[in-house]
Parts: structure tokens; sequence; C-alpha cells
């Protein structure tokens, strides 16, 4: 029997646009304050990692041991550094194919959820034109946990009233991926098939990936 999904929840960075890079350059800022080497390769670890995780995690890279009062500190300097980069988002930021691929579950009436453990989703959405695509939002101003718990996603799917095993996960983070498998979730990778082992199948994004490609490979 064909695979009949009733929604698609969608992780924001790495799935529909690249704000890694912006995070990368405010950790790397911070890191480099605090006297931290921080790479390109520290920050892959970082990864569907929460803010007060990823800050935990160039704290003991460097071996550093801070107080609460000045965590909280440094994560709204690096998280305004963040903001100012993002601010300047656009449409054109936005990966090839998405919108198209979001716009033909709409129309086949597929519920479209965004789930993501970013507290500046709105933002990138609104910045990149596509709020209107969500017919709601799940981010990291309404969880309480990160991934890999499925909160975020268990979240989405009530929105609509949704079995989690009729829903499919984007994702391009293990912690994701996890994260959906602990849900009870269908997860499709996007991005490196090799760290996204545990998903159903990876794709490399949705630029030549249709309705018709998930439903046949998910049934």
């Amino acid at each position: 029997m064909a695979f009949s999904p009733q929604a698609c929840l969608f992780d924001l960075d790495g799935v529909i646009v690249d704000t890694a890079k912006y995070h990368f350059i405010g950790w790397q800022r911070l890191a480099e304050e605090l006297g931290v080497p921080f790479t390109v390769e520290d920050n892959e670890q970082l990864k569907g990692v929460s803010r007060v995780g990823s800050l935990e995690y160039i704290l003991s890279k460097g071996g550093l041991d801070l107080d609460n009062d000045t965590k909280v500190r440094l994560m709204d300097r690096k998280n305004a550094w963040y903001l100012d980069l993002v601010s300047a988002m656009g449409p054109d930021e936005l990966f090839p194919g998405v919108v198209e691929f979001i716009d033909s579950l709409r129309a086949s009436g597929i519920h479209v959820a965004l789930g993501s453990s970013s507290r500046n989703a709105p933002l990138i959405l609104n910045r990149c034109g596509i709020a209107d695509r969500f017919e709601t939002v799940i981010d990291g101003n309404s969880i309480t946990f990160s991934k890999p718990d499925p909160e975020v996603f268990l979240k989405g799917a009530e929105a609509f009233g949704a079995e989690p095993g009729r829903c499919v996960v984007f994702e391009d983070a293990v912690s994701g991926v996890e994260a959906a498998l602990n849900g009870g979730f269908r997860i499709i990778g996007v991005g490196d098939a090799e760290a996204l082992a545990q998903a159903e199948f990876v794709i490399g994004g949705f630029e030549h990936f249709s309705l018709q490609d998930m439903v046949e490979r998910l049934s």
C-alpha cells in the first residue's frame, strides 16, 4: 500500500536555508574572545545543538568554567551578532527547489510545519519571504527540550491531529534524525548520506525531488 502522508515537518537550518555559516561566524568570534580555537569542524559538531549546548562545547574545549550569569551574557552577545547577519538575509538564500516542493505538498492537501530549535526561526522565515508557507511554526520559543528529544516534532504533529507515523520529517542533523526516530516519525535526511545513515534515505536537496518520489520511496 502506498504511503499516505498527513504532514511534513521541516527543520530550518541546512534544510530550507543555510544559517550555519552565520552561527559559525558568531560562535567563532565568541570563542576567539575567550581564547578558544574554533574551526569549521567544531561548527559541524554543533549542528542541531541548543544555544546552551553550543556554549558548553566551547567552554569545555577551552577548559573554562564560568558562572551562569556570564554564560547568559555570552549567549546574548553571540545571538546579537547572529541577528545582525540574518537580518540581512533574503529569498535568494533559500535552497533551490524547497519552496516548489513545499507548494506541491500544500496543493496536495498535506500539512506543512516548521520544527526548529532556533528562537530566530520566525525572523528568518519572514526575511526569506516564506512565513506564509507554513501552517504552524514550532521553534525554540515554544519548546522545552532540544533534539534529540522529539518534542518539537510531536508538537507539529499535534497541531494537525496527525499520527507521527504518517508525518515525514526533513532533517540535516544527526540529533534531528534521532529526534524523529524517537518520536516514531518517518525521516528523510538532507545532506550527508554517511552522517545521516539512520534516516530512511537521504537526499542532496529538493531541486530534483518530488512528492511522488517521497511517497514511492517511503511506501
